[in-house]
């Protein structure tokens, strides 16, 4: 990993008492500061390397398992995190440390997802029903081809967007009484047509 870190962020965390005078660390630096600070007993530094390093493997489960497996996950990885904080070795880096015990993690829950696979399923997203919609815009388009183009265009435009009889009478080029005409008529032969 070639995250930097600013070495003063450490101080607050007594972390970085074990990194000397340098200026910018890396991630593995700095948490393997964290992790000897914490296996000394500071738990401030053991609070801080749990909230950052939470935030590192809730991404790397969320990216490979659905949110509620991946928040399990995410906290059976710091528990073995907190259960074997003291066989870590802080001379060695924490990132391959951390993935190891991650991707076993991850094993653990996809072992499981098997013997029960419903519990992993699909995340259900709800999908609108579009099926009504799309069947009455068609019966709409039969119906008014049953009345004439003129007829269809103003019933359109007031019935269906809403327009006024002189925004349809503008757009149609028809006078505002031939609009409500042909509104009337058009709709007296959809009438006529749905109950034939």
């Amino acid at each position: 990993m070639s995250e930097t870190i600013d070495a003063r962020a450490l101080q607050s965390s007594g972390g970085a008492k074990a990194l000397g005078a340098s200026a910018v660390v890396s991630l593995d630096e700095r948490w393997n500061a964290l992790m000897a600070a914490a296996q000394r007993g500071d738990d401030r530094a053991y609070e801080r390397l749990m909230g950052e390093v939470s935030g590192w493997l809730s991404r790397y489960f969320h990216r490979r398992l659905p949110p509620a497996a991946a928040e399990d996950a995410t906290q059976e990885a710091l528990l073995a995190i907190h259960v074997h904080k003291q066989k870590y070795q802080a001379d060695a880096p924490m990132t391959p440390w951390l993935k190891t015990i991650a991707r076993f993690k991850w094993i653990d829950q996809l072992r499981g997802h098997l013997r029960s696979p419903e519990s992993l399923g699909e995340t259900e997203v709800p999908i609108a029903d579009h099926g009504p919609a799309a069947r009455a815009a068609i019966l709409l388009e039969l119906l008014l081809a049953e009345v004439k183009p003129a007829q269809a265009q103003v019933i359109k435009l007031v019935k269906l967007h809403g327009a006024t009889v002189e925004e349809a009478s503008k757009a149609s080029g028809q006078s505002p009484s031939l609009v409500k005409v042909n509104i009337h008529r058009g709709l007296k032969r959809i009438g006529q047509t749905i109950a034939d």
